[in-house]
């Protein structure tokens, strides 16, 4: 009598939480699965946006139609349109999108919720992947996000256009949008994705006041411009960048003015033989990705990015929400480092009279010495100084707090050829404890500092602060004493390693002035 009754019991509350993985949204019922532990609800290949193919090519994100019965989320959408993923460099497969499906059709996204029901108000962390805009999608194992819903958080990862999808500029496109601009597709769709969870989270437990926007590497640029777009105020309250931002103009993301991007749109629409806007819409998406030239990365077109980021830091018009901001140790995308006397030579030729200055912060006496400047010079000019800008110019118009990190564990490796240590992207997995999603000899220390970093992200989304129980006290950055956390085998807040390499690329820009 006794097994019977439990039978039933176990057999009510297996279909009581299989009805649960069926929720309504605004546009319609989407089901979705539950994980092997039977505590997280997960929910993939969600669309936000309609298929952004034919005449909705280079066009803003339009409303998803409405369906009945329901529609079966238990899979990843297709992965935006780029080349084929292949490992490269420090990225193995853990890093990449599935191999298929790819498509233009991708608006979709994806949600971890440990929430049993809609009442639950967690907070919520919308995370945009990177992969320099080209590249990427939420489909790649390192953002799995049942680990974060475990720990309390809503997790939800999206896909947003890539390439020259979602960044073509050209004089037609600005004439047919209404705001005389064009470009940033991918910025609407990240937009578009926000507004989504305004509407629908609830429904999957999280609080739609209180969402978190986090990203890493083009993620992080993105997170910096979203801040600064007027279009996307109200959508979240606070935001996570790691490694990224937008402050700096430099070799490696020069100044584009919106008419400069119009005009390498018509260059790439002449490459395809397109005479007309619907000549272009009208090519294969496989032609457009085999294509050469056309834009793909954000610019200031005066619609959804209306000024520079800086101008609109400088002005206090961002977004004023509290702000995790940080960069890795070997946080690089520079090649082999050249030979110490060319090396110098370099710097003679690109800073002149500044060469010395320079030298004096990345010298280069010895082979050594020369390799290792390089690999920091890179670090520094490609993330450090837009982060470090975006901490200070928070500070300077901003009331939110700003917490400041530098990720210094070198990543265990099993081959001398894979020991790449705090690599770009490396921190990923501590962030979001998700070290089982990567395959490497990991040590007790990296599981310790896997939980305590995912507990500060977790700490932060919760209420804009990320200390709390158990954890060393990250105190937030301040202009007078630029205090950051280290993120390695031992968790502690010191002053800015690098404040005299990261001074110098302030002077050489001319930051803030």
């Amino acid at each position: 009598m006794k097994q019977t009754f439990l039978f039933f019991l176990t057999l009510l509350f297996s279909t009581a939480f299989s009805q649960s993985t069926i929720i309504k949204t605004a546009n319609g019922q989407i089901e979705g699965t539950v994980n092997t532990a039977g505590d997280v609800r997960i929910f993939k290949g969600v669309p936000f946006g309609a298929p952004p193919v034919g005449n909705l090519r280079w066009k803003a994100p339009q409303p998803v139609a409405n369906w009945t019965g329901v529609k079966k989320c238990q899979a990843f959408g297709p992965s935006p349109m780029q080349s084929k993923p292949a490992p490269f460099m420090y990225w193995s497969t853990e890093f990449l999108i599935p191999a298929e499906p790819i498509s233009e059709d991708c608006l979709y996204l994806n949600v971890w919720t440990a929430a049993k029901s809609a009442t639950e108000k967690r907070p919520v962390i919308v995370f945009i992947p990177g992969g320099g805009f080209r590249s990427g999608g939420g489909a790649c194992p390192i953002y799995d996000g049942e680990a974060m819903a475990k720990k309390g958080v809503v997790f939800v990862n999206i896909n947003y256009r890539l390439g020259v999808f979602g960044f073509l500029a050209h004089p037609e496109l600005s004439q047919e949008s209404g705001h005389k601009a064009s470009g940033n597709y991918a910025l609407m769709d990240m937009i578009a994705a926000l507004r989504w969870v305004q509407k629908n989270i609830a429904a999957l437990g999280g609080d739609p006041q209180n969402v978190t926007v986090a990203g890493q590497s083009a993620g992080a640029f993105a997170v910096n411009f979203l801040t600064a777009s007027p279009l996307a105020k109200g959508l979240f309250q606070k935001a996570i960048a790691e490694s990224g931002g937008s402050f700096v103009d430099s070799p490696i993301r020069p100044k584009l003015t919106l008419q400069g991007a119009e005009q390498q749109g018509v260059t790439f629409a002449k490459s395809l033989g397109a005479g007309s806007l619907a000549e272009l819409r009208a090519k294969s998406a496989d032609d457009i990705l085999k294509a050469t030239g056309g834009l793909s990365a954000p610019i200031t077109d005066g619609y959804v990015v209306p000024e520079s980021v800086m101008d609109i830091y400088k002005h206090g018009q961002q977004s004023d929400v509290p702000i995790i901001v940080g960069w890795n140790e070997d946080d690089r995308v520079s090649g082999p480092p050249a030979k110490a006397e060319v090396f110098r030579e370099q710097v003679k030729k690109r800073f002149g009279d500044k060469a010395d200055d320079y030298l004096k912060v990345y010298p280069a006496q010895t082979e050594d010495e020369a390799g290792q400047s390089q690999k920091a010079s890179s670090r520094d000019e490609a993330f450090g100084i837009q982060d470090y800008t975006w901490a200070r110019m928070q500070n300077k118009s901003g009331k939110a707090p700003v917490y400041v990190y530098n990720f210094n564990r070198k990543l265990p490796a099993g081959t001398p050829e894979t020991q790449f240590g705090a690599f770009h992207s490396g921190e990923i997995v501590y962030a979001y404890n998700n070290l089982h999603t990567l395959h490497r000899p990991w040590e007790p220390v990296d599981q310790q500092l896997a939980e305590s970093m995912s507990s500060y992200w977790v700490n932060f989304a919760k209420t804009g602060n990320p200390n709390g129980k158990n954890l060393p006290n990250w105190p937030a950055y301040k202009s007078t004493a630029e205090n950051v956390l280290i993120l390695d085998k031992t968790i502690q807040s010191r002053p800015l390693p690098t404040k005299p390499q990261l001074a110098f690329w302030e002077q050489y820009y001319g930051v803030g002035k």
